[in-house]
């Protein structure tokens, strides 16, 4: 329903979708002006940079398409409309995902795949076939964590009824929180996003691996390759709080 809705009127649609695009690139945007007054960030040249910039912005874009409308969770929640979707013969979850789908988001998923394939032909890497391989994977993997953050972060608003905000904190806030290399920031926080959010194997750990640069905390060598596991573990963590946010659901009682 939603998509044709938004094909009802194409001219609007291609008109939106570009605007998503440059919305989203003024992130990029604003990375070109600090490389205008310095050389690196971190150590990182502007190639690199927008390698994981890439990674990053792709991998958000597609979670974002699937499960970006999960905010909408807390509204329905208060207004009573949510009852109806556990009376349907379809998953709760499948449900609210696709409530306001937005195929204008497919502005940023361009964005990001723009930047990724300069940022591929720029960079100075000695490819090998588990370097080429790691680049989708990586695209993959990211998409599912983050795909797990919304879900995640949809389960707590059946505790909180009005977090959307905390939700976009975890997501949009990590994806640009991944734009920039783990150098410049401190190694409490690497910690942070590598053991406890492992928002780190979207594209950190993976992609110093790839560029030949080591990760800022150390870790074994095969954990450039760990994406995979780590997307899975985030898949089951969340999909535990979704069913037992579900669970504690009492509905508004009107």
């Amino acid at each position: 329903m939603w998509i044709r809705s938004s094909m009802t009127y194409r001219a609007s649609f291609v008109v939106t979708v570009f605007g998503n695009l440059l919305v989203t690139g003024l992130d990029f945007v604003a990375i070109l002006l600090m490389f205008s007054q310095v050389d690196s960030l971190g150590g990182w040249p502007l190639a690199e940079v927008a390698f994981l910039y890439g990674l990053s912005a792709t991998a958000f874009g597609l979670a974002d398409l699937t499960f970006g409308s999960m905010d909408v969770l807390g509204s329905r929640m208060r207004d009573g409309s949510f009852d109806t979707l556990l009376v349907r013969p379809a998953p709760v979850l499948a449900q609210v995902a696709a409530d306001h789908f937005a195929l204008r988001r497919l502005g940023r998923i361009t964005q990001g795949v723009l930047v990724l394939g300069w940022g591929l032909s720029a960079v100075d890497v000695d490819w090998t076939v588990a370097k080429v391989l790691l680049v989708p994977v990586m695209v993959v993997s990211g998409g599912v964590i983050f795909c797990a953050l919304f879900v995640a972060g949809a389960a707590f608003q059946f505790l909180a009824q009005d977090a959307a905000e905390v939700q976009n904190a975890f997501t949009y806030g990590g994806t640009t929180l991944l734009q920039y290399p783990p150098t410049v920031f401190g190694k409490d926080l690497v910690r942070g996003v590598t053991f406890m959010l492992p928002l780190a194997f979207v594209n950190w750990v993976p992609a110093a691996y790839v560029l030949g640069r080591p990760y800022p905390i150390g870790l074994p060598s095969w954990a450039a390759f760990a994406s995979p596991l780590a997307a899975a573990a985030c898949c089951a963590a969340a999909g535990l709080v979704w069913r037992a946010g579900l669970r504690s659901y009492r509905s508004t009682g009107s």
